[in-house]
């Protein structure tokens, strides 16, 4: 015959199952084809080569993923390079790597794993065979050979059994918009001309399932969708795929019971409501609402997380965003969810779907205090003292209050050894006042986005800080820190957090005995011209003590699809978009000397004679890394990263803390950290620290190379980083001639990447990655290619992107 229908049930298995026979084994018919391997269970034969040839459309390292039999571990994927084994051998066994040996019966079930992967991808005529080559006294060579055939192409696809709605368009826009459908034959048959792939099939299979459950068809199963496969007569390489869809009944959201116990047995759930027909329910369901007194919680707040009316038409995403609206309220835990009061699965007899949750509060208060003890100068004591509530108002409101308070006393003959005591006081003392209020929401002015599609889990955070402090040669008039911030989890890869207000107001009073002190500690130069450079440690102190006003307002967007602890497949990306300056300039611009432009602030509250300077700018940054398993044992990365920082209006340079710099164990390994750049200066002339520019790369290779050691996996790494920081355009806080060869110019940046490279050591345990590098500088801006000699270790914990 020149046409095959092939059975629902084997395309089935074939198609949509194949994870699970790939993961537990197959059926015996292919084992025709195995002459050369018999049924014997393992040798005393070591398998030092794996070989596979005839694989056209599939590399190697793709099917070694796939087998079981398997050589020693590889250092760093190179092959038959296995020195752990060569320490076995040479040491008689005592220690080492223990050989592989060869073991028939994985070697043919890794022919029929084979087999199914170039069925999946298409591959349908696919033959595959094995020789077990003993090229040296029980060392053996096992070759894979593949013939792939030709690929089968899917020509059409059609589907048969999706419902019509009653909205216009809905049947034909869902179809359509299928990754696999290209233009339209018919009002069910689309045209495809891809390569068959189980993979997509199964996706698209998935993509059925949701939309109908998401649309009142609640049984849908897997079994309901299947797929059949018709070889055209002309050529049977050409298919035709219809996907035969059973959806069940329409069914709809029945009564929703939720109770919150408060933890204290047994449940006594004395207060209820019930919610009927309205805004909360369709017709005549009902939502019933129970709680014990202890739990001190509005009604309003368990109705509010339920994303369906009862009694509207089934759809399953919105059941699981409910579910996941609990979870996110941070007062409660759920202690059981279900859509069966009795049994785990649904009663899908009946024509309505109903919802139970039963939930248990968290603790509402908590008191934290701690007391110590200090010796510097003098004696000192200090207080801390902590208090949260879970559940403020009774909408999951959480919010938390530290007070802190230190003295420290100082004698006055040890007192007269260290400063002027009659402008000192002998009482060294520092107070600290923190308040943060979170609600499981998004607050004005986005509360209309809350629980919007994309939008359903929310967080907004107001935090707001004091402190003072009166120390040795310096007083901490004021520092006030305010910090509005939105938070969204649109999905498990998706999140923005949102600072709409981030403003610190710090009023500092150093001493020049102080700063004397601190020039004198860290070492600073001075220039034949007077000129006192001081290193970027000290520069960032002296920085914190500059009487300034910082606010920003930032948006970051974060996309992720990886582990991160272990990042050893995925994703990870970040962008950011900030501006600086608004709220001071706004201060300064109309409030506090109108149609005049200062620059600077009065201290708040009149607490200091200082000035508050400010600074206005944008920023932009993009960060993005990805982590590609070559082997099992095996992670290749890398990581880009641009930011740019611009001043506007009448600034002319950025804070210190919102510059970029370069050089330290999680950034460009071989230079210390904020020591590499601008450009090309030598750290030794740098008078403007970091940059309002930066770019860099970094790759790495990680290979196991020991396994549960201390319980810790071994890794080795190599790795190679690049990179730089430059000032940027409207920079001006020194000459031009200072700021030149730290400057960014098109023709020059790329003579200015720094660039470092080495080998490294990570122990990764269940929780923790620590890290040893040891770094040679391949480019080192003063010294040139490859003329730095000198060995840079470095220390971190985590992976270092």
């Amino acid at each position: 015959m020149n046409t095959k229908r092939i059975p629902i049930s084997v395309l089935f298995v074939l198609t949509f199952f194949f994870p699970v026979l790939f993961s537990f084994g197959f059926s015996s018919h292919t084992y025709a084809q195995q002459s050369t391997v018999s049924a014997d269970s393992s040798s005393d034969k070591i398998v030092r080569r794996i070989r596979f040839s005839g694989n056209k459309n599939v590399k190697n390292r793709t099917l070694e993923t796939l087998i079981r039999t398997r050589t020693n571990r590889e250092f760093l994927g190179i092959p038959r390079f296995t020195p752990w084994y060569y320490f076995w051998e040479l040491s008689n066994g005592r220690f080492g790597e223990t050989p592989t040996y060869l073991d028939r019966l994985v070697v043919a079930n890794d022919m029929e794993r084979i087999k199914l992967y170039y069925e999946s991808l298409g591959f349908l005529q696919v033959q595959v065979d094995t020789t077990i080559i003993e090229y040296k006294t029980n060392k053996v060579e096992v070759s894979f050979i593949i013939r792939e055939g030709p690929t089968s192409q899917i020509e059409s696809i059609s589907y048969s059994g999706i419902p019509f709605f009653t909205e216009p368009g809905k049947r034909f826009n869902f179809l359509k918009s299928s990754p696999l459908t290209r233009q339209r034959i018919n009002d069910s048959t689309f045209a495809v001309n891809r390569q068959y792939n189980t993979q997509q099939l199964g996706a698209e299979q998935q993509r059925i399932i949701d939309f109908l459950k998401n649309n009142g068809f609640a049984s849908i199963q897997k079994d309901s969708v299947i797929a059949l496969v018709k070889r055209q007569v002309q050529n049977p390489n050409r298919l035709d795929i219809q996907f035969k869809i059973n959806p069940g009944k329409v069914f709809r959201f029945g009564d929703v019971y939720v109770q919150l116990a408060d933890g204290t047995p047994p449940d006594n759930y004395t207060q209820k409501d019930t919610l009927t027909s309205g805004e909360a329910t369709i017709d005549s369901a009902k939502i019933f609402l129970a709680k014990e007194p202890g739990a001190q919680t509005k009604f309003s707040l368990l109705s509010d997380q339920i994303l369906y009316k009862p009694g509207d038409i089934y759809n399953h995403e919105l059941y699981l965003n409910t579910i996941r609206e609990y979870q996110n309220l941070g007062m409660l835990f759920i202690r059981k969810f279900s859509q069966n009061e009795t049994a785990s699965q649904p009663d899908f007899s009946k024509q309505s779907i109903p919802t139970y949750l039963d939930l248990q509060t968290l603790t509402k208060h908590s008191i934290g205090s701690e007391l110590f003890g200090m010796r510097r100068y003098g004696f000192g004591t200090g207080l801390g003292i902590d208090y949260t509530n879970n559940n403020v108002f009774g909408k999951a409101e959480n919010f938390s209050l530290s007070a802190n308070v230190s003295f420290e006393f100082v004698n006055e003959s040890v007192l007269s050894e260290i400063a002027d005591t009659s402008t000192q006081s002998s009482i060294f003392r520092s107070y600290e006042l923190r308040g943060d209020y979170t609600v499981p929401r998004l607050n004005f002015p986005f509360a209309f986005l809350d629980n919007q599609p994309f939008f359903t889990s929310g967080l907004t955070r107001y935090s707001l800080s004091y402190s003072r402090s009166d120390q040795l040669f310096f007083d901490i008039n004021s520092d006030v820190q305010f910090n509005l911030r939105y938070e969204v989890q649109h999905n498990p890869r998706y999140s923005s957090f949102f600072d709409l207000i981030e403003l610190d107001i710090v009023d500092p009073s150093p001493t020049e005995e102080f700063i004397d002190n601190l020039r004198r500690d860290f070492g600073s130069d001075t220039l034949n011209n007077g000129t006192i450079v001081d290193p970027i440690e000290l520069t960032r102190i002296l920085e914190d003590f500059r009487p300034q006003v910082s606010s920003v307002i930032r948006y970051t967007f974060r996309s992720q699809r990886t582990d991160l602890i272990k990042r050893n497949y995925g994703y990870f990306s970040e962008y950011s978009l900030s501006a600086g300056g608004n709220i001071p300039y706004a201060l300064d611009r109309f409030i506090i000397t109108p149609d005049t432009l200062e620059q600077n602030l009065p201290s708040l509250f009149k607490l200091s004679e200082n000035e508050l300077s400010y600074s206005r700018y944008v920023k932009a940054t993009a960060d993005y890394r990805r982590y590609i398993p070559v082997s099992n044992s095996t992670v290749f990365s890398w990581r880009l990263f641009g930011g740019v920082a611009q001043p506007y209006g009448q600034s002319t340079t950025i804070p210190l803390n919102r510059r970029f710099f370069a050089g330290g164990s999680n950034d460009i390994r071989g230079w210390g950290p904020f020591q590499l750049g601008p450009g090309k200066t030598d750290p030794k002339e740098v008078r403007i620290n970091g940059g309002e520019i930066k770019l860099a790369a970094f790759t790495e290779v990680r290979q196991v190379f020991l396994e549960n050691l201390f319980r810790a996996n071994w890794h080795a790494a190599w790795y190679v980083d690049a990179g730089n920081v430059w000032y940027g355009p409207r920079n001006d806080a020194a000459s031009d001639e200072e700021l030149r060869d730290g400057r960014f110019q098109f023709d020059e940046f790329y003579k200015q990447i720094a660039v470092g490279t080495g080998l490294g050591l990570r122990l990764d345990w269940e929780y923790l990655v620590a890290r040893f590098d040891f770094t040679f500088r391949a480019h080192d801006l003063q010294e040139g290619w490859f003329n730095n000699k000198k060995l840079y270790f470095s220390f971190g914990i985590g992976h270092s992107f």
